[in-house]
């Protein structure tokens, strides 16, 4: 079974940075995409950051586009995510999410994903 760990999530000011990390335990493969997704109270949960296997297939949601960077680790099998210039409305519980794949490419739907992690909560205010 693989199993998705968050982490780095918190109360930061606006303005400030964050940056979470997800790391992947048991049986995985070594071509997978990973992503980050996030939902705030009474909305639905919306992507925020993928990237594929090849490191160079990155996506990201035009709200964070700029501010937000997805990275892993060399052994594959962490990725991070640096947020800078946070807003208020970054408010979520931010999950991880693994897709295994063959081909390099990040998939932007929820149902797309095959493990999710159990969500860390990100605040921002003052």
């Amino acid at each position: 079974q693989v199993q998705l760990v968050e982490s780095g999530g918190g109360l930061v000011q606006p303005g400030g940075s964050l940056r979470l990390s997800c790391a992947a335990s048991g049986s995985i493969f070594n071509r997978y995409a990973m992503a980050w997704f996030r939902q705030a109270p009474g909305k639905e949960r919306e992507f925020v950051a993928g990237i594929g296997w090849s490191d160079s297939s990155t996506r990201y949601a035009d709200s964070v586009k700029g501010r937000f960077t997805i990275s892993r680790a060399n052994a594959k099998n962490t990725v991070y995510l640096q947020m800078n210039s946070l807003k208020p409305e970054d408010t979520a519980v931010y999950y991880c999410a693994a897709d295994f794949r063959i081909n390099d490419y990040v998939a932007l739907g929820i149902d797309e994903y095959d493990y999710w992690g159990q969500g860390t909560q990100v605040t921002v205010s003052s």
